[in-house]
């Protein structure tokens, strides 16, 4: 395996706990922390709000120190980071340290995708399937975050869910420096080859520019509102409706690990086709299978409930590399991060929302009101795609190197 290949598995590694560390504390609090804190759901889940503000605001500012100093370097402090945010997160004693620590996680989680993504794309013609295989990776973490957070709840606790995934990222983060340590002394020659045989951010005309800039963040935020809606509260959906057959924080675990893992394949596919078809047919049809199959899921229970959880989580995200594609097409090596940040605080800002908007609905009418709203939300996610430009090399796919 070479050295680009090993670091891409870091990439990826990243990726996986980024969404892992994120999403913990949506399963320990479905689960176990209310009951043991004496506390309801509803009025549980807004301390992970300061956290999710973070995720989004410092990516800002990680996106310009890593174009400034180093992306090697920053992503060494992000497994580092995480990973000490997490085990701290385990001392927590009331609802305010937790929310506190959370946000700490927040802070470093921020790192990943302004500085990965930028990352994964360098030097690429052909981005689709790259960003679609490092999304699988956070989609995993995603659904691990159920399932291992559901198996040591059971096993040992809450506080081993922070700690014992923090200590695997030291150790990630301790053998990742060890890997790039001579890199990034050489990045700045290294990166100035890999400019001069790279593709260069396509010309396109300033009105269609900015149309195509404007509907990626406005299709962004609202993406990311219903991919957070979603992740967060999956676990609880399941513990209220899939009854008998998921009787245990484990079982409601596994179920969400096999939606979220049999869904994150789908972005593969998604890559595939947008590196050689339009990326506008391919995002309105991912659009409206989205609010088809939120409606469907309003009344339903059971098994079945757990095949159209895994139909929509199908579609949702799918949705995740068109966006990350349109930015790598339309901007320059050198500024790249700063707007794979700016993306993302948009991104994780909006869907820091999601949060309380969650507690809202849940407390006041349950989760068919918010399936209503996503659907809704996803309905003006393909209103926004049907603007796109018809043609033009944005949405077309990659000439062949």
């Amino acid at each position: 395996m070479n050295r680009q290949r090993i670091n891409f598995l870091f990439l990826n590694i990243g990726h996986f706990f980024d969404h892992f560390f994120v999403l913990v504390f949506a399963t320990i609090a479905a689960l176990t922390l209310a009951r043991d804190w004496g506390m309801s759901y509803a009025a549980l889940i807004p301390y992970a709000t300061p956290g999710f503000i973070a995720f989004g605001v410092c990516a800002i500012p990680a996106g310009w120190i890593a174009d400034k100093w180093s992306r090697e370097g920053m992503m060494v402090i992000f497994f580092i980071g995480i990973g000490a945010a997490s085990m701290f997160t385990a001392l927590a004693q009331t609802p305010l340290q937790i929310g506190f620590a959370l946000f700490i996680i927040g802070c470093f989680a921020a790192i990943y995708h302004p500085v990965g993504l930028a990352m994964v794309v360098h030097g690429r013609v052909k981005t689709g399937v790259p960003l679609a295989v490092n999304g699988i990776f956070g989609n995993m973490g995603v659904a691990s975050a159920a399932l291992i957070a559901g198996f040591l709840i059971d096993q040992a606790g809450w506080r081993v869910a922070f700690v014992l995934p923090g200590a695997i990222s030291i150790a990630t983060g301790i053998a990742y420096w060890a890997f790039v340590r001579n890199d990034m002394i050489h990045r700045k020659a290294r990166d100035a080859a890999a400019d001069a045989t790279a593709p260069q951010a396509v010309t396109i005309d300033r009105a269609i520019f900015a149309r195509v800039f404007a509907i990626i963040f406005i299709s962004t935020a609202i993406g990311g509102l219903i991919f957070q809606s979603t992740t967060f509260s999956l676990p609880k959906i399941f513990d209220e409706r899939l009854g008998d057959i998921a009787s245990s924080a484990t079982l409601i675990g596994w179920y969400t690990f096999l939606v979220f893992a049999v869904a994150a394949f789908a972005q593969l596919v998604v890559g595939y086709l947008v590196d050689r078809h339009s990326i506008r047919i391919i995002f309105a049809f991912v659009a409206s299978l989205q609010a088809v199959f939120f409606m469907v899921m309003q009344q339903m229970a059971g098994v079945w409930a757990l095949y159209i959880a895994i139909a929509f989580m199908l579609v949702v995200f799918g949705q995740i590399p068109i966006n990350d594609v349109l930015v790598g097409r339309i901007t320059r090596s050198e500024w790249r991060s700063r707007v794979y940040a700016f993306r993302y605080i948009v991104t994780f800002t909006v869907s820091s929302t999601a949060v309380p908007l969650i507690a809202w609905i849940h407390s006041d009418w349950g989760f068919s009101t918010l399936f209503v709203v996503l659907a809704i939300a996803a309905a003006i996610i393909l209103v926004c795609v049907l603007l796109l430009p018809k043609g033009g090399v944005v949405l077309q796919p990659a000439a062949p190197s």
